[in-house]
């Protein structure tokens, strides 16, 4: 079991990543800053409940936090064989998402798969699940 101290802690008692032979798990990564656990670009209200969300703020951030991950692994995005991305508005976000996306995969782009979700265990919009194959 692996953790990352650059990556926002899981919500629950579980790695940040796994290694099995050469492949790498990754659970799932949201957007939630590391420092002070906020969501970048979002808004709630009194309750905690997000109200507003830049989606591309949130995409970078989880792309920083999955590469922070992958860091802490001896790897990097270039490892990745395998991406699921779950979206609380596919609708809405995927062409924003998509182009974001293609910034961090320019070649060589692992397998994908997007799903839009009714939510995630916290107040985001974007959330990543990864494998890697290291050696």
């Amino acid at each position: 079991m692996m953790m990352a101290s650059d990556a926002p802690d899981p919500m629950g008692s579980y790695p940040h990543a796994r290694k099995v032979g050469n492949l790498l798990f990754l659970s799932g990564i949201g957007p939630r800053n590391p420092k002070d656990n906020s969501v970048p670009g979002s808004v709630f209200d009194q309750e905690g409940n997000m109200v507003e969300y830049d989606i591309e703020q949130q995409c970078h951030a989880v792309f920083r936090n999955v590469m922070a991950v992958l860091e802490s692994c001896g790897a990097g995005l270039q490892d990745l064989v395998d991406v699921t991305v779950f979206l609380t508005d596919i609708n809405r976000d995927f062409e924003a998402y998509n182009q974001i996306y293609a910034q961090y995969f320019p070649s060589n782009a692992p397998c994908r798969t997007t799903v839009g979700v009714t939510g995630l265990p916290s107040p985001i919009a974007i959330e990543l699940k990864c494998i890697g194959c290291i050696t």
